[in-house]
């Protein structure tokens, strides 16, 4: 399948955004959220970016306060998802210009948005940032 969860967590390791690709009951994603943000926390800026965990491979990067994690199959391209990550950030850039922790606490389901149109069934589906933004961009001229 590939890609399956993303999370944005900040330094305090509270959770901004959950997606899953896979089905886990509350508890199961409560448990692993914990584990992975404790593991990926404790890590070092010089340790590399790529976290085995379970079954899964976690690539993940932080951009100023916020963490951003990615769950992913074992066979999945690490650099792939290293770029999916910045490709995200960038995306919400262009939107939100400099996007920060409250962009994204205040406007959830936006981002909520740009991920369903860049991932579904934990595939990548959308690189571009003009056609990610495009019904964004439509949704707001019509409110």
């Amino acid at each position: 399948m590939g890609i399956r969860f993303v999370l944005l967590v900040n330094k305090q390791g509270q959770t901004r955004l959950a997606q899953y690709y896979e089905h886990l009951s509350l508890d199961e994603r409560r448990a692993l959220e914990g584990e992975i943000v404790r593991k990926c926390l404790a890590r070092t800026d010089q340790q590399c970016s790529f976290v085995e965990h379970r079954n899964y491979k976690v690539v993940y990067r932080r951009y100023a306060s916020l963490f951003f994690l990615v769950g992913v199959d074992n066979d999945e391209n690490e650099l792939a998802i290293l770029e999916f990550i910045h490709l995200l950030v960038e995306t919400m850039d262009r939107h939100f210009g400099n996007v920060c922790e409250l962009d994204i606490m205040f406007h959830l389901e936006k981002v909520h948005f740009m991920l369903e149109e860049m991932v579904m069934n934990g595939c990548i589906v959308e690189t571009s940032k003009q056609n990610i933004l495009a019904p964004i961009q439509l949704m707001e001229k019509t409110l």
